[in-house]
């Protein structure tokens, strides 16, 4: 089976000369396969012969020929129009269990949760007539998902979603936080203790900053009475501790109703999740959603990207972890020092104690959130001035904000050519850089038009072809999804190793940390009053630090070495606690 996508946001017709179709050879020999259009063109899947010739030729990376397994074709769950993406598949609500949805950006995981959610009637790829649940019934007859529709399609089955964007919500209101819940139900009071965000009921919705707007998300979701409850991306703008509250308050609502969630961050999802679907996929062309998964067995399978079942490969390499921390000993010259360094604001006070940066070392940064991470990174950026100390160095800084706008007007490539000309055109930026951050489809963009995964990898970019000594990477991993983030962080990784260069990054994904770093700075204190910095440290030294203050330990999957949060309390716990092992078991 043949698919044909024009992914309509890329194609930008108005400036080529429809190399589509002046190249396409059953175009020359008459046929009508690629035609012109009011909005672009459209591609005939049954005249289509898959040589594939448009798709090297369109200078906006726009179109999609794909060849698929002919068997899927019957279980198509919905067609967005000609030429158009298409879903596969859906996963399975479970009685007292969370169901987690793992897999990239713009292969189908929201549209499966609208399907769900009832917003979205699938039409089963009948896209030219208006769909009706009578069809859905009639295909989804003496199957698990018949009973279920029923009650959607009779009102019967109530639905209660987190959306994915929550820095959208202050669009759509902008009162106080408690009148916000109490129109959503009376028994708000509960979550609102759980999610530690007492302090926000009289602050209007505006106020509230992206952790804040995503725990009252979260406590809204959760108030409202429903049969089922689907979390879209709950741990955004969150620190670790917060992630893992948050998943125990979603673990807690799976024991009264059904629970989905679609969740980036892996170590949250394996910790939250009991089983898993993986959708694999083609950004913006289709989703296939795979058959249920322990969660374990599900994570491990999405990083070997093979699906043995379907022998389906989708991922070009696999991800690995070390089970060791890296060298203990530094062979390098420090390229930074700097003593102790003080930042006071009228609320808030930060210390950090002398500390350097080696040369081509990677230093990850980790700490709850309000506690001066970005604060000490725009201090060794020149960004911000401390109030006491000094850093020594000459080196030339290239800086990444937490906060990332589009204040440049052109395309993608404009800005490139603008700031990072020499260095773009490098072998080095291309294959280290441009190819794992799958930048060629966001070249002829307009910036402004991107979403904010797609503005994240170009300003990565941005600040990894800029010429400098260190490397300043704040939050680099907010907004993408799973794959992305093990992608950015291996590029991040190779790069710092090929130029010998140094970075900081700050993130609070377990790992992308695990993954991209050689030490650790540990930030503490007491979050908006006082912020203490520590280190860099040692791997083992520093990461065992910040999860004693935390009160979480991991371990060591045995088959891909990768991150696991062990049970609060359980017998691993208590021994790794006893011994002083947070994190590196071996």
């Amino acid at each position: 089976m043949r698919i044909a996508v024009v992914i309509k946001d890329r194609c930008r017709h108005d400036r080529c000369n429809y190399q589509c179709i002046q190249y396409c050879p059953k175009v020359r020999t008459g046929d009508e396969t690629i035609v012109k259009t009011e909005d672009g063109i459209r591609i005939s899947e049954e005249l289509c012969a898959g040589c594939g010739i448009c798709v090297l030729k369109c200078p906006f990376d726009a179109i999609k020929i794909i060849n698929l397994a002919e068997e899927l074709e019957k279980e198509m769950i919905h067609r967005f129009g000609e030429n158009s993406f298409r879903l596969y598949r859906l996963p399975i609500p479970q009685k007292d269990k969370v169901v987690g949805i793992l897999g990239a950006n713009g292969i189908g995981k929201t549209t499966a949760i609208r399907i769900l959610s009832g917003e979205i009637i699938p039409n089963l790829g009948a896209y030219e007539k208006e769909p009706s649940w009578e069809n859905i019934l009639e295909h989804y007859s003496g199957t698990a998902f018949v009973e279920y529709f029923e009650k959607i399609a009779d009102g019967e089955f109530e639905t209660s979603v987190k959306p994915q964007y929550v820095d959208k919500i202050p669009a759509h209101y902008t009162g106080k936080v408690k009148e916000l819940l109490a129109r959503v139900g009376d028994d708000y009071d509960r979550w609102v203790e759980k999610l530690d965000i007492e302090n926000t009921l009289d602050a209007l919705i505006t106020t509230l900053s992206g952790g804040e707007l995503q725990r009252v998300a979260i406590a809204a979701a959760s108030t409202k009475e429903a049969d089922i409850y689907f979390y879209d991306e709950p741990s955004s703008y969150l620190d670790i501790k917060q992630r893992l509250n948050v998943a125990r308050v979603i673990k807690e609502k799976s024991k009264e109703s059904q629970v989905m969630v679609i969740e980036h961050d892996i170590a949250i999802l394996d910790f939250l999740a009991d089983s898993t679907h993986i959708i694999y996929g083609s950004t913006g062309a289709y989703g296939v959603v795979t058959q249920t998964r322990g969660v374990r067995r599900a994570i491990n399978t999405f990083l070997y990207g093979f699906l043995t079942e379907e022998n389906i490969r989708f991922r070009d390499a696999e991800i690995t972890f070390e089970s060791h921390a890296p060298r203990k000993d530094w062979h390098t010259e420090p390229l930074i020092e700097y003593g102790r360094l003080v930042k006071e604001w009228d609320n808030f006070k930060l210390e950090t104690e002398p500390g350097l940066v080696p040369t081509g070392e990677v230093v990850g940064i980790v700490g709850p959130n309000a506690t001066g991470k970005t604060t000490f990174v725009k201090m060794l950026a020149g960004v911000i001035d401390p109030t006491e100390g000094d850093i020594k160095s000459s080196m030339s800084v290239s800086y990444k904000p937490q906060y990332i706008k589009p204040d440049f007007s052109g395309r993608v490539m404009d800005l490139y050519h603008s700031y990072i000309s020499e260095m773009f055109d490098t072998n080095l930026f291309q294959s280290e850089v441009a190819k794992p951050l799958d930048l060629k489809p966001l070249f002829e963009r307009e910036l402004s038009n991107l979403s904010g995964g797609e503005l994240q990898r170009v300003v990565i970019a941005l600040c990894l072809g800029r010429e400098a000594d260190l490397y300043l990477i704040d939050e680099p991993s907010a907004y993408l999804d799973s794959n992305m983030r093990m992608e950015t962080a291996r590029a991040i990784r190779r790069f710092m190793e090929k130029t010998n260069k140094a970075g900081l990054i700050v993130d609070h994904d377990v790992y992308f940390i695990d993954y991209v770093s050689d030490m650790i700075m540990n930030f503490s204190g007491s979050p908006g009053v006082y912020g203490k910095g520590e280190g860099p440290f040692e791997m083992k030294e520093g990461m065992n630090k910040f999860l004693r203050e935390v009160d979480i330990t991991f371990r060591r999957d045995p088959d891909t070495n990768r991150p696991r949060v062990n049970k609060t309390d359980s017998r691993l716990d208590r021994k790794q606690k006893h011994e002083g092992k947070y994190y590196y078991t071996n």
